[in-house]
């Protein structure tokens, strides 16, 4: 093979390369963000609660416990999508959800439970956002499965729905 087609050549077959990588990500699903904290100890945090600034929800306040930690924010287009299906999965009482409200006034979350309902044990406040970054968050909404010995088991990004719980969540509980 001469240089001058070899000259052609390699372009042509770096393009294509990168035209499949490109054509195979049209047909990935966004909401599956894979997390690199699968299967590790939840990150240290210590926030007070939304409900009594006073007082604290930390990483080690719910060890022993297995729960979903959900990322929310009364701004959060999504999480009002996402909030009657935590609502009614709260009244079932089939696990306990904790959640961080991210990024947000006080009195506007507050608001925004009282509206709409709270179904969280305790919702931890993460104003500045350094507790989310610790728990790498793309976006509001974010839910972790947590088992009792404080590791991640499972991240859904986006809104939870009631596939997901049934197909992905319950399957998880039912084994941890």
């Amino acid at each position: 093979m001469s240089g001058k087609a070899l000259r052609y050549l390699l372009p042509l077959a770096v393009f294509l390369s990168l035209a499949a990588f490109l054509w195979r990500g049209l047909f990935l699903n966004p909401s599956e963000v894979p997390s690199p904290l699968i299967g590790k100890p939840v990150p240290a945090f210590s926030v007070p609660l939304l409900s009594d600034p006073a007082k604290t929800l930390s990483a080690s306040d719910l060890r022993g416990k297995v729960y979903l930690l959900n990322v929310w924010g009364s701004w959060c287009v999504s999480c009002r999508e996402e909030h009657p299906v935590l609502v009614e999965l709260a009244k079932k009482g089939t696990i306990p959800i904790y959640g961080l409200n991210w990024k947000d006034k006080r009195e506007d979350a507050l608001a925004w439970l009282e509206r709409y309902g709270d179904p969280y044990i305790g919702s931890g406040v993460d104003r500045d956002g350094r507790v989310a970054i610790d728990f790498g968050v793309y976006g509001a909404p974010e839910t972790y499965l947590i088992d009792r010995q404080g590791v991640i088991r499972f991240k859904q990004t986006g809104p939870l729905t009631w596939q997901i719980i049934e197909q992905k969540i319950m399957p998880l509980i039912a084994k941890l």
